[in-house]
Formats: structure tokens, sequence, C-alpha cells
């Protein structure tokens, strides 16, 4: 299983973090182990003093592909969640201002969490999909995949150009405005519309 994430996919969270918006989407990966396996607690890691939460929707594939055009990228998911791709922003910081890669800061053990799945025949419309994070019941992010700058199909075509993609792979499709920091204690729960797909407890 191979975790794809993608970076600056809505042109607000770009911004807020100042980043030039992308002419092409922005991959990086997470291994295996960084996948929160279901009811297990997350806890904060030791090697960061600034913990940020980003929400976003997840595909599932469910199709093996390589070369895949954007006509068919639909045919290779069949279920979305919302998942929180959690980020050490102060290593991730001073990565970037160094010119080196993200791994440290984006792809620890235990640092993609995803919520319940939900097949894509009970999706009225993939391509307006509401969806929000509370913090401690307050909302910190709102999104919606019309506001992807790559959608769904298209990231299906571009990242098949690069990697083959398989059955289990999940594709972390990004995160909107809003992004911030958690410290232990902190309650964070995703919603699709109005369903609760995921709470975790910041331990």
């Amino acid at each position: 299983m191979k975790i794809f994430c993608v970076g600056r996919n809505y042109a607000d969270h770009a911004k807020e973090l100042n980043n030039a918006i992308p002419d092409e989407p922005v991959i990086f990966m997470k291994p295996k182990s960084a996948l929160l396996q279901a009811h297990t607690p997350f806890y904060y890691p030791e090697f960061t003093n600034e913990l940020h939460y980003e929400c976003e929707l997840v595909l599932r594939v469910s199709k093996n592909g390589k070369y895949i055009q954007e006509k068919f990228g639909n045919k290779y998911y069949d279920a979305i969640t919302a998942g929180i791709d959690f980020t050490a922003r102060d290593i991730q910081d001073e990565l970037k201002k160094k010119g080196l890669p993200w791994e440290k800061a984006k792809a620890w053990d235990n640092s993609a969490a995803i919520g319940k799945w939900i097949p894509v025949q009970d999706i009225k419309n993939r391509n307006d999909i509401n969806f929000k994070l509370n913090k401690n019941n307050e909302t910190v992010q709102n999104g919606n995949s019309a506001d992807l700058i790559f959608g769904f199909d298209y990231l299906i075509c571009y990242i098949s150009n690069f990697f083959s993609i398989n059955i289990g792979d999940l594709i972390f499709t990004g995160t909107p405005a809003g992004v911030g920091e958690l410290v232990v204690g902190d309650e964070i729960e995703a919603f699709i519309e109005e369903d609760s797909i995921m709470k975790l407890d910041i331990k």
C-alpha cells in the first residue's frame, strides 16, 4: 500500500503558508507505517513542538493502473473519507529553508489518520463534497471538493504517469485553509457533509 499526498491543492491554503499556487500537483508520499490503525490512540510525537492538523478528502484506489487518462480517473477509486495529514510544522519549516525533503515532518509513524469510508455511489456529486474539521467542538477548517485546484480525476491521471497505482493505495487530496496547531488534550472530529467520519484525542 502506498499513501500519496497532494500539497497546496487549495489556493487559500497555499496563501496562508506563503506558498506559491502550483502549476502542477505537488506530490509527496508517506510509507505504510504512517497510517494510524483503527482504534489506535494518537500520541503527540516527541520530536516536534508544533504539531499541525491538515484535514483532507482521501480517495481509496480500487483498481490497478498506469498512465490513466483523466476521463477514466473516476473508475479507479471506490470510496472517499476524511483524513488528517499530521505535520510537524517546525521541522517542515526548517527543511523548506534548506531546500530539503519533507519526510521527517510529514511521513513519520501514525502521521496519517483516516475515517470511515463512504462508497462513491453514496455521494451525490463528487465535485461538490463539503467537509470540515472541528477542534474541541469548534470548526477550524471548512472545505469543498469544488475548490480543489486539481480535481480527483486529474490527480489519478497525474500520479499514474509517475507511479503505478494499486488496489488499496490512498490519495490524500489536499487541505483547505485553516490549518493550525494541536496540543495534548485536544479533540478533533472530521465530517463529510453532516456525517461524523472520524474522532481523535491527542494524547
